[in-house]
């Protein structure tokens, strides 16, 4: 089966190496996951860590990490992780029309800093966006959590390779991404909306966050993790890198 939208959800992949300092905003470290930052004091630093939730099985997860705190957050920092999905993979969502499908997250996760936080949904085609809130109770726990978003009536995701859906997780930002009401239903994408709020974590001392176990399916429930082989996931991930060895 492929149940699971997500590739690499499990950060098994690793082709560019396992260890980055200094990483470029949308730099792709762990196979189909980007981290975008802007603004910070600090540099984001990505890493493959063996930090993962027991019995799960789960091998590795992502890390990221900032080597300073921030002094003040501005209005316009940010640190996110990404996936980018194609439109012609993701008709079958239906989004555009009054029979469009909802579809669930479910992750594993862990945070130096407990606060809210965010998951926003982007339609890149029509510049649309939807965010679910989340809370980490207790820091340096892997916590489990499910959201489950509405299908989009408006806005169809173009039939082509374009990244037409991004899902986003929201590890901080300032006030320009926090100022209005994050919004819970579709809507076109207003800055100020698109999270909950601030969570501390860039003004924190050494911070870190891991994700790993990440799974978006169509319906309103969480199923269990998908486990794909090495080589079924590699593939997939080859499809946008491919590194020659020799």
């Amino acid at each position: 089966g492929s149940r699971n939208l997500i590739i690499n959800g499990d950060q098994k992949i690793w082709q560019r190496g396992t260890s980055f300092t200094t990483i470029t905003s949308a730099d792709y470290c762990c196979d189909r996951w980007r981290v975008q930052h802007s603004g910070l004091d600090g540099n984001i630093d990505v890493a493959r860590s063996t930090d993962v939730p027991s019995n799960k099985g789960f091998y590795y997860s992502q890390k990221v990490s900032a080597d300073a705190s921030e002094t003040s957050l501005d209005a316009s920092d940010l640190v996110m992780i990404q996936q980018v999905f194609e439109g012609q993979d993701l008709q079958h969502l239906l989004k555009g029309t009054s029979d469009a499908k909802k579809i669930t997250l479910s992750f594993w996760v862990k945070s130096s800093v407990a606060s809210t936080y965010t998951i926003e949904l982007k339609d890149n085609d029509n510049s649309r966006t939807i965010s679910k809130s989340y809370a980490i109770s207790s820091a340096n726990t892997w916590q489990y959590v499910t959201l489950t978003f509405d299908g989009d009536t408006s806005g169809s995701f173009t039939n082509a390779n374009t990244g037409s859906l991004i899902v986003a997780f929201w590890i901080d930002a300032g006030s320009t991404y926090t100022s209005g009401t994050m919004t819970t239903a579709w809507q076109a994408q207003v800055n100020a909306d698109r999270i909950y709020d601030t969570t501390g974590w860039a003004e924190s001392t050494s911070p870190e966050f891991y994700l790993t176990g990440v799974q978006l399916e169509v319906g309103e429930q969480a199923t269990p993790f998908e486990h794909r082989s090495f080589g079924d996931e590699l593939i997939r991930c080859q499809r946008y890198y491919y590194k020659t060895v020799t």
